[in-house]
């Protein structure tokens, strides 16, 4: 009898501390999870939130209304990946050291101002829209396209990129892109065969693989800015792309070729409006904005 009562307390002792695991177990999950604190959002006078993260060098803000789609992050799945792999993804919380690898937007070359949703200027660029490209007009908006460079190795100068495309326009269309005597607006340019088609002994009558282009180098002989341009449209236009070692970014813009001309006074701009949204680490505004709701 003895043997048996010493058999049953040990058993309820066992089971007891079995007990006692499962309860604090159960203690420890049922704990609530760690909240990531929100960080602090500048909106617009009808209270929408600005798009915030790090772009290249420095914390940002772009007002609510202003990005052309949405800004994408670096780590977010592309446009095109496997639904499975885009249904899986979450983003790290946002915050104002959350790296944007890109983002898009409208500016007006000729005030630069930014075209923002419930603002004047989204008027203005529907009334734009509907009234100059349908006859022919020189259209005052350009689109411009930032991307953050995070490759500490990378280069910010388009060297290569320039020689690469000269040599694959003479491999695969036997064009030669000869650097012009006199510059144009300050930019040293590179006419396809001269700007006479080869085939025809003629000036270009389709600049499809025949576009001018255009550079522009810094002190140390690095090419900062490139461009090129169609010349035989009804309506011409340019491709723009530069970077800005501050920012640590690239920038490409598109506009008509009549705005060429102000190639330069455009990239300063750009940089002008994205410095208006620069933000400190806990998104405290350095100035006013610009294109703020």
């Amino acid at each position: 009898m003895m043997k048996s009562g010493w058999k049953r307390i040990l058993i309820f002792m066992l089971l007891w501390q079995v007990l006692l695991l499962a309860g604090c177990d159960y203690y420890v999950n049922e704990q609530p999870a760690q909240q990531v604190p929100v960080p602090f959002y500048n909106r617009d006078s009808r209270g929408r939130a600005d798009t915030i993260g790090k772009l290249g060098t420095y914390s940002i803000s772009i007002p609510a209304g202003v990005i052309d789609g949405w800004a994408r992050y670096v780590g977010d799945p592309g446009d095109f990946a496997d639904p499975k792999i885009k249904a899986k993804y979450q983003r790290p919380p946002e915050s104002y050291d959350l790296p944007i690898e890109s983002f898009g937007f409208q500016y007006r070359i000729t005030d630069g101002d930014v075209y923002t949703s419930f603002r004047q200027t989204q008027q203005d660029y529907r009334h734009d829209n509907e009234t100059l490209i349908p006859y022919g007009k020189p259209f005052p908006w350009a689109s411009v396209s930032v991307y953050g460079q995070y490759d500490a190795k990378a280069p910010l100068n388009f060297n290569a990129y320039v020689q690469e495309g000269f040599e694959i326009s003479k491999r695969n269309s036997n064009i030669d892109y000869i650097k012009q005597p006199q510059p144009l607006y300050g930019l040293t340019v590179y006419k396809a065969n001269n700007g006479i088609n080869p085939e025809t002994g003629e000036p270009w009558k389709s600049d499809t693989l025949a576009r001018d282009r255009m550079i522009k180098k810094d002190q140390a002989g690095n090419i900062k800015t490139y461009i090129d341009c169609q010349f035989t449209r009804h309506i011409n236009s340019c491709h723009h792309m530069f970077y800005n070692d501050d920012w640590h970014i690239q920038v490409w813009i598109s506009y008509s070729r009549t705005y060429l001309p102000r190639w330069q006074e455009m990239e300063d701009r750009v940089i002008r409006i994205l410095d208006s949204w620069q933000v400190t680490r806990e998104g405290k505004l350095l100035g006013k904005q610009i294109g703020k709701a």
